[in-house]
């Protein structure tokens, strides 16, 4: 609204007859009256009216009756700022119930986008309420820190402005879920996730953050958001530590554990016999882990370990002769980096298996 003029009166009902009494008699704004002037507040809000605008017409309105007024002046100022206090106060009320309303739609619509819960026509109506076109491709990057964070978390503000400031508004989605960040991103602005990711790491001092694929239309939201939730988890298990971590570069491990038992054999088979080691099968394991994660250099994977160059060649030589199969081996090398990843992902020795 452009003015105080343009409130209609219906928004001041009773306001100047009771601002006349309270000259007359000296007298307070009944419980009654405030409570009136509350209801009057709540309702020009619900209309759209600003405050500004409806306090500029009590004080317009007020001023216009004051020559007719009986009493002092001091009478008829308390009585103005009771009313409009009440009317502000029930103004600010219908915001809060209008903002929590929304909140809760937010919620609701988050949840079953990322849930697929929702008839998707239905939802990618929806959806255009809260800047998503879900007819196109898009893709989610999903962050975790050391604590868990919600929509009103400072770690989440301080990336929303972050994202914000550099792209304004490109039809994204910054929200969280389940204690992570998470922005949903339209699939031809990967800078967008970039940004995302680069501001979350920061943070979440020093959180991970994944990136899941480019997947189209109104159910691929929920697909790149469990492909990054993925990611995350197999993260964790394989103790992976870069900061950012792309769906697309690790789609071989899915590959690897599609089929559980396949692999559970192959763990069992292969790096079974290392559970009769003096100091059971752990050590060994992480031999074999350190030795391939640094590109088999023993000298490198020896440091990592703490140990001496000797001591670790004599575990690899342990473990061909448990296993019948050298690490050095590039014929055997691949089943044994094979075994090694599903023994990671199977949470191997610690969990047990069975073989088929």
């Amino acid at each position: 609204m452009s003015g105080a003029a343009e409130i209609p009166q219906e928004y001041l009902a009773g306001y100047t007859r009771i601002l006349s009494e309270v000259c007359t008699t000296g007298r307070r704004l009944t419980r009654d009256e405030l409570e009136d002037r509350r209801a009057l507040g709540e309702r020009a809000a619900d209309a759209g009216y600003g405050l500004r605008d409806l306090v500029s017409a009590h004080l317009k309105a007020a001023r216009a009756a004051w020559p007719s007024l009986p009493g002092d002046p001091d009478s008829l100022l308390g009585g103005m700022h009771q009313a409009v206090d009440a009317v502000a106060e029930g103004y600010e009320r219908a915001q809060r119930q209008a903002v929590r309303q929304e909140e809760a739609a937010r919620r609701e619509f988050i949840d079953d986008l990322l849930h697929g819960r929702s008839d998707l026509g239905r939802l990618a109506e929806r959806a255009e309420r809260f800047g998503l076109r879900l007819s196109h491709s898009h893709a989610v990057a999903v962050a975790h820190g050391p604590a868990a964070y919600d929509e009103g978390d400072p770690v989440a503000r301080q990336v929303e402005r972050a994202l914000i400031a550099r792209f304004q508004n490109r039809n994204t989605l910054l929200t969280t879920k389940d204690g992570r960040l998470l922005c949903v991103a339209p699939g031809d602005q990967p800078d967008v996730l970039t940004h995302f990711a680069k501001h979350s790491y920061a943070a979440t001092d020093g959180g991970q953050v994944a990136i899941g694929r480019v997947q189209p239309g109104p159910g691929g939201v929920v697909q790149s958001y469990e492909e990054a939730l993925s990611v995350l988890d197999l993260a964790e298990r394989l103790e992976l530590e870069e900061p950012v971590l792309y769906a697309a570069d690790l789609l071989v491990y899915p590959v690897l554990t599609r089929d559980r038992q396949a692999m559970a054999d192959l763990v069992l088979a292969t790096l079974g016999p290392l559970t009769t080691a003096r100091g059971g099968a752990q050590p060994l394991l992480e031999t074999l882990t350190a030795y391939f994660d640094t590109g088999c250099v023993a000298a490198e994977a020896a440091r990592r370990l703490s140990l001496s160059v000797r001591a670790f060649t004599y575990r690899l030589a342990r473990i061909e002769q448990l296993t019948g199969a050298s690490p050095t081996d590039p014929s055997h090398r691949y089943m044994l980096q094979t075994a090694v990843i599903g023994a990671r992902l199977l949470d191997w020795p610690a969990t047990p298996l069975r073989s088929a």
